[in-house]
Parts: C-alpha cells; sequence; structure tokens
C-alpha cells in the first residue's frame, strides 16, 4: 500500500500503483496537511469533493483504491495545525468514509481521547479500519480494539519493553504489520532489535544498487524484521504470525479475496 496524504499525493501515487498489479493506494489527507482544505482555491468542500472523484471514478469504485486515509489526528506537531483544525478535517473525512465503503486507515499521536470520541461518532459509516504505526499504551490499544479496530505494528512500535508489552497483548485477529518506509525503521537501540534475524547489506545512495538497501532508509522488505520482532515478543513462529496477518491484512482491505 503506496499512503498517500494529501490531493496531490493522491494523484501521484494512482500514476503509480496503476503499473503495478501488487501496488494499492490510499485517498486522504494527513492531519499535518489539513490545511490544504482552506488553502484550496474552490474551498474545503470542493477539495473533499475532489478526493471523492478520485476514489470514485464516474461513481465507481477505483480498483487501486483501497482505504481513506491517511487520516487522524496528531497533537505531537501541533506546530503545523492545532487540535481545531485537525478535528474539523478528521471529522470531515467520514463523507469520504460514507460515500465509498472503504475502510479506514488512521494516524493517532497523543490524541486518543479525541480520537476516539471522533471515531465513536462515526462509528456507523464504516465496518474495518487499522490504527496504523501505534506507539501508545495498554489502555488505548484495548480501547481501540473495542471500537473493532486494528493495531498496525512498525518499528516505531517496538522501541521499548513497555511497547513489546502491549504488542504481545494485542489480539490475534486484531494486528497487522507494516514498515511505514521510509520511516520508522528498528534500530540498534530498540528493545525489539535483539528479536532481529534478517539483515541486508546497504550502500549510499549515491551508490544504488538494486540488491541492497539504501543507507538510513527503511524499505518495504524490512517489514519482515517487523514480523519477527512481533513474532518472538509474542513466542509464535513466523509463519503462524504470517498466516495470521495475511488474513487479517485481507479481512479489512481486501475482503473479497478471502472468498474468491
Amino acid at each position: 500500500m503506496v499512503t498517500a496524504g494529501r490531493l496531490q499525493e493522491v494523484k501521484d501515487a494512482l500514476q503509480l500503483v496503476d503499473k503495478h498489479d501488487r501496488l494499492y493506494t490510499t485517498v486522504g489527507v494527513h492531519p499535518t496537511r489539513c490545511d490544504e482544505f482552506e488553502a484550496w482555491e474552490g474551498g474545503a468542500e470542493d477539495y473533499l469533493q475532489q478526493l471523492l472523484a478520485l476514489a470514485l471514478p464516474e461513481g465507481k469504485p477505483h480498483p487501486k483504491i483501497v482505504a481513506v486515509g491517511e487520516f487522524g489526528l496528531d497533537y505531537d506537531r501541533l506546530q503545523f495545525y492545532s487540535k481545531e483544525t485537525q478535528l474539523k478535517y478528521f471529522e470531515a473525512q467520514f463523507e469520504l468514509v460514507e460515500k465509498t465503503g472503504l475502510p479506514l486507515f488512521l494516524h493517532m499521536r497523543n490524541a486518543c481521547d479525541d480520537f476516539i470520541e471522533v471515531v465513536k461518532r462515526n462509528r456507523h459509516k464504516f465496518s474495518n479500519g487499522v490504527v496504523h504505526s501505534f506507539t501508545g499504551t495498554m489502555e488505548e490499544m484495548q480501547a481501540l480494539v473495542a471500537l473493532d479496530l486494528f493495531i498496525g505494528i512498525n518499528g516505531c512500535s517496538l522501541k521499548t519493553k513497555e511497547n513489546l508489552d502491549v504488542v504481545c497483548a494485542i489480539p490475534e485477529d486484531r494486528i497487522m504489520i507494516e514498515t511505514d518506509a521510509p520511516y520508522c525503521d528498528i534500530r540498534n537501540t530498540h528493545a525489539g532489535a535483539k528479536l532481529v534475524s534478517t539483515k541486508w547489506p546497504s550502500v549510499d545512495r549515491k551508490k544504488h544498487d538494486t540488491n541492497k538497501m539504501v543507507k538510513g532508509r527503511n524499505e518495504p522488505c524490512a517489514v519482515r524484521q517487523v514480523m519477527e520482532v512481533v513474532a518472538g515478543a509474542r513466542g509464535v513462529g513466523l509463519e503462524e504470525l504470517a498466516a495470521t496477518i495475511h488474513t487479517n491484512t485481507r479481512r479489512v482491505f481486501f475482503p473479497s479475496a478471502l472468498n474468491p
């Protein structure tokens, strides 16, 4: 999934994913980009309609758009936009959800109470969704799972012992993994690093080699490392965990694939 976070990114992502059968994207606006609604020449409602037109070309679902997002709240970066602005356009995007019938790809940072309030208010508008790059507490995870949301785990979710405890407590049928590349890699200082067994050589980006990673950049292949840490922490086999995550992911984003 090539995640988009504003109108132009959706357009750019669609150009990319249309060239590759295995790639898909999302439609929505990241909380740190929500000013685009108000800066748009045609106004916020027209901006929303532009997003909707991409998701439903000629009134039919775009086969390459599989979620609304990445959208939500980020109170760790209020230097970009105020809580009030983020809340306004987080809520507004549930119109996309309701009209497309797509699942949610959600962003939450240090905003759990407001986040849950908005999601609860709009719970009747969606069937499934994932809170990606989860770094919250045990109590926050449990509150999100109680709303039938899935929890997405990446390198940022595996930094501390407390993070690993939360990962171990996520119900089997509610866990997903991701990289959030090019960010959120697993670093040697992370509590989960000792559970990583697969590594790849890397080179400076100026010496690009298709058989090696770019030094300092997280890449999609590193999703295996996330799986290794999660499996090791939870005490399950890699194949067992992979099968579980595969089923969970298809259940949310590709439900028709469960019953081909």
